[in-house]
């Protein structure tokens, strides 16, 4: 394997920005700060937290609000609600933290919310310091809420269970045990030797699910990879996406902003531009070009909204050019597994390969889930019917696409209503 940097003349990349996501303030006052994009203390005790705030903390009141719901209306709540709203929390920061986790904190003191924060990308303070900071002295027997073990080792920032213990929180309540090596419960352990009351495992599943692909590439050491692909209502492979799908909130739009990267044929360059998440201030995923026709030049469309980095990975030592600026790799064999190694040491957690386009460009690449390198399938149905003027070939790639389930042996199966399609999510 070797790369190589080639010249393309109809596209002018742009530096990718990883920076978009939102940062809670650094300099908060000593006891209580103002954060962005997380739940606000208004005179009347309620309020919308999806909304930004500029109110002094002078004349901010004791009452928390939570997603419209008044002090009075905490009063009683499990350990799950808590939990459940730090995943809320987390995902605030979804696509801006690889390659670490998403997580959310929450602090109670008495039936109130005093605290809460979330992790916002990497190298920012963890969860747990936003929440302690806004809590300040009413952190003292207090409990912790957070969605993922709390850190016991230093990396960039300061380990959390220190922050807790020096907090003096009374108890700790986990929804699930950091996979870290590193961590592996040694943050509980550290709790619980400075006499902390430590609950793990609250609401376990809806915590994993948040950062399934962060978990598999700790666990693994390889990228999560996620298939998509459409199918027309015929059965056969389509090369369309439904609109509503790629506008902000669709599903294809939230898909790009969860991955790190996207996996592409060069021939669907030639119908459609570059992948785009249009979620707002969403960093664009790195976009990863598959070339392997005998002879591919490909033309990159110019696309102004798209910030994506791109990298042409070929199989041909000769024929690809790409504009300065463009890596270009070449691979011995264009197989998921070649790929996914020299995706690995970039630090990719999450990858999404989309069959729109060539799909013969993938035949290769689709044996991987004989060895277990695809973990997540989505499928959309589109409610149209094919008009393909290759039907014997789009039939017989649709069957291959459709067989990988029968392979593999989809589990946790769900269809749910997209727009005008259905949609068709499961695990392998």
């Amino acid at each position: 394997m070797y790369a190589q940097t080639l010249p393309i003349s109809k596209y002018t990349t742009k530096p990718t920005s990883y920076f978009h996501c939102p940062s809670p303030n650094p300099n908060p006052p000593s006891t209580h700060f103002t954060k962005f994009n997380s739940v606000f203390k208004f005179k009347h005790g309620f309020c919308n937290s999806a909304k930004r705030v500029s109110e002094s903390p002078n004349s901010l009141r004791k009452h928390v609000c939570l997603a419209g719901i008044g002090i009075d209306g905490l009063q009683g709540k499990d350990d799950g609600f808590y939990i459940r709203r730090c995943v809320e929390l987390a995902k605030k920061a979804v696509g801006c933290t690889s390659p670490n986790p998403m997580v959310g904190c929450v602090i109670v003191k008495d039936g109130e919310i005093v605290g809460e924060g979330f992790h916002p990308k990497a190298g920012q303070p963890h969860a747990e310091v936003f929440a302690l900071r806004e809590a300040g002295e009413l952190a003292e027997n207090a409990t912790a809420y957070v969605s993922l073990e709390p850190c016991n080792h230093f990396g960039r920032t300061p380990p959390c269970s220190e922050a807790l213990i020096k907090a003096k929180v009374k108890k700790v309540v986990v929804g699930m045990v950091d996979p870290n090596p590193i961590v592996a419960s040694r943050g509980v352990a550290k709790l619980r030797d400075a006499g902390i009351d430590v609950i793990v495992g609250v609401e376990e599943e809806m915590c994993k699910k948040l950062n399934e692909a962060w978990i598999h590439q700790m666990q693994t050491g390889n990228p999560f990879v996620t298939l998509r692909y459409s199918l027309a209502i015929d059965g056969r492979l389509s090369d369309d996406i439904g609109e509503e799908s790629m506008e902000a909130g669709g599903y294809y739009s939230k898909l790009l902003q969860e991955h790190d990267a996207v996996i592409i044929s060069s021939k669907s360059l030639a119908k459609h531009p570059l992948p785009v998440s249009k979620e707002p201030k969403s960093n664009q995923p790195l976009c990863i070009i598959i070339a392997n026709d005998p002879s591919p030049v490909i033309q990159i469309p110019k696309h102004e909204e798209s910030a994506s980095k791109v990298i042409i990975f070929t199989d041909q030592k000769t024929g690809v050019g790409s504009e300065q600026g463009i890596e270009t790799v070449v691979l011995d064999q264009m197989k998921l597994t070649t790929i996914l190694e020299s995706l690995k040491g970039r630090g990719l957690c999450s990858v999404l390969l989309d069959l729109r386009g060539g799909f013969d460009d993938f035949d290769e690449i689709l044996k991987g889930v004989d060895r277990n390198l695809l973990q997540k399938v989505v499928v959309e149905v589109l409610p149209v019917w094919s008009e393909s003027k290759e039907d014997n070939n789009n039939n017989n790639n649709a069957l291959e696409a459709i067989k990988i389930s029968r392979r593999a042996g989809l589990k946790n199966f769900e269809p749910k209503k997209e727009g005008k399609s259905v949609l068709l999510e499961g695990y392998f």
